[in-house]
């Protein structure tokens, strides 16, 4: 769950990226629709593919937008990168030495939030658990297939890292537990998405797809019709189900397919269990969608998480996050799905409906 360096990924890891992605219909989105020019960028930030498409402003307003937000991207990338020297990694070292560090009003800001959403969700969603991502070898580029020495997994687990260990006094964080180690890459492209939006409308710009590597935000409309984005199928290159997003809403996908690796005919995926020490077995993929809200893209990325790692309670999860339209796919590749996300997908050809469960 952590961003990756900006260097160019290996052609395993392309793959990776691109399977992980909700399938945004661009043949929809950048056909014009008589209502002004469509403009569409990409780049590689956060370690996968950003995407950010406008449509109905001049091409140079656009295109001022659009640059500001990448770049507001690539800062946001440098500053909270979990394993190449960054603000962040200076904060996990003075909370290894049990050392109390000044952080920026922005540091700050994160921390709290992610504080409030770890309590939410009875910690399964943590960033504290950046020594177990490193430990399971999810801190680089590219995995090696191997499982943790199982001491020191042991012994990880029972120091618990929470982010309750945190003590903040002013702009100084420290920790009573000198095993917390933080990670962002849960709640890191979901804030991003908030400050693309917010980006976006200093500049004029009303109509807008974001997509940072399949957390997705809607702004506005493209033209008459409202963004079509799609679910990916999480064994199978295709989606699952197609659904319009409207102004405001947000999407976030976690899956088994998105950062693993393979050893002895069994997957391991970077959605990593905080209870065990484990990833996940249960679930292939949960998606999300948010109602236009406050932090619509910050919860959308943060959601999914704990929705996916508590299995068959997924649904009480999701009430925790006041989220009503949530779809699983379990570990044999039944689909559940609560009635409000039933109602606003289209099935993929082939693809059996799933089971409605509120």
């Amino acid at each position: 769950m952590s961003p990756c360096s900006t260097s160019t990924p290996d052609r395993h890891s392309l793959r990776r990226i691109l399977r992980s992605l909700l399938l945004i219909c661009l043949s929809c989105a950048l056909v014009a629709c008589g209502d002004g020019p469509v403009l569409q960028q990409e780049s590689f930030v956060f370690g996968t593919r950003v995407e950010v498409v406008t449509q109905g402003a001049p091409e140079a307003q656009a295109r001022d937008a659009i640059a500001a937000v990448l770049r507001e991207f690539d800062r946001l990338h440098r500053t909270y990168h979990a394993w190449q020297p960054s603000e962040l990694t200076n904060l996990n070292q003075a909370l290894a030495r049990s050392e109390a560090a000044s952080v920026t009003p922005e540091m700050l800001g994160l921390i709290q939030s992610a504080l409030t959403y770890a309590e939410q969700g009875d910690h399964l969603f943590d960033p504290a658990i950046g020594n177990l991502i490193q430990l399971w070898g999810f801190h680089t580029d590219t995995f090696v297939a191997r499982v943790p020495d199982p001491e020191a997994l042991r012994k990880l687990i029972a120091a618990q890292p929470r982010m309750s260990d945190l003590q903040i006094k002013g702009n100084q964080v420290s920790s009573r537990n000198p095993a917390v180690a933080l990670d962002f890459g849960g709640i890191a492209k979901g804030w991003a998405l908030d400050k693309a939006a917010a980006i976006l409308h200093e500049h004029g710009i009303h109509n807008a797809l974001i997509n940072i590597g399949g957390n997705v935000m809607a702004l506005g409309s493209k033209g008459q019709q409202p963004w079509t984005v799609g679910i990916q199928h999480p064994r199978n290159s295709g989606p699952l189900a197609t659904l319009a997003l409207y102004d405001g809403e947000a999407i976030g996908t976690s899956g088994d397919y998105q950062r693993f690796f393979d050893l002895d005919g069994r997957r391991y995926s970077h959605l990593l269990d905080p209870r065990n020490g484990e990833p996940a077995r249960h679930t292939q993929a949960v998606t999300v969608l948010i109602t236009p809200r406050a932090n619509a893209g910050m919860l959308s990325d943060v959601a999914s998480k704990p929705v996916f790692l508590a299995g068959k309670e997924w649904r009480e999860m999701a009430r925790r996050f006041n989220v009503s339209h949530v779809l699983r796919v379990d570990e044999a590749g039944k689909i559940t799905l609560s009635t409000d996300m039933r109602a606003r997908l289209r099935w993929a050809q082939g693809v059996e409906p799933g089971e409605v469960l509120e």
